[in-house]
């Protein structure tokens, strides 16, 4: 039996965009394989996305933002789904992160030291993304911004050390077989666990 459990995170604020349909084939192959599969819809949490008071103060954390972290905690593979809007993440995603991320939970800076503890070692993570450029370009000329954002600085930075990504693009003006296509391969992905 397989022993996985893999959290799906959607950053995506449309629950009828294409990001749906990669989460829900996803979920399917992994449920396939035996995996254990929770979800988290940004879009469906109650919560301020803005880090009202930095780390000066600390901010309460909403039911839904405490059950995330529960959630997080539980899963040992994170697959994250969103689109790349202006090389970053979308809004949502990012005062998620914001927020559920905080020292204590992922992380801990140590006294009078650069250096600090993180505290979701032991996990792998999965970002599938999807562009409106082909995803080349967003490698060689772009330089992957947002992929170095959520990788290197987010969550290697917290422990999470094999982090795989997944660049679906272009996706503007695709027709229905690319897309098509690319649920088959997501959904295998899931199977693979990975």
């Amino acid at each position: 039996m397989n022993s996985t459990k893999i959290l799906i995170i959607n950053g995506h604020p449309d629950e009828k965009s294409y990001n749906y349909g990669i989460s829900e084939a996803y979920k399917k192959g992994a449920q396939k394989s035996g995996a254990e599969v929770q979800e988290i819809r940004i879009r469906e949490l109650e919560f301020n996305l803005n880090l009202q008071f930095g780390y000066r103060k600390k901010t309460p954390l909403e039911p839904d933002l405490i059950e995330a972290q529960h959630l997080i905690k539980w899963a040992n593979h994170l697959v994250w789904v969103y689109p790349v809007w202006w090389a970053s993440i979308p809004a949502l995603m990012k005062g998620f992160i914001d927020r559920v991320f905080q020292p204590g939970f992922a992380f801990k800076k140590r006294e009078n030291s650069v250096w600090w503890d993180k505290y979701l070692t032991g996990k792998t993570a999965h970002l599938i993304c999807t562009l409106d450029q082909p995803s080349w370009y967003y490698k060689w000329i772009n330089r992957s911004p947002s992929h170095t954002a959520m990788k290197r600085l987010t969550l290697q930075f917290v422990g999470i050390k094999k982090v795989k990504i997944t660049a679906i693009g272009p996706l503007r003006l695709s027709k229905e077989n690319y897309r098509k296509k690319w649920i088959e391969k997501i959904e295998q992905l899931g199977f693979k666990n990975k």
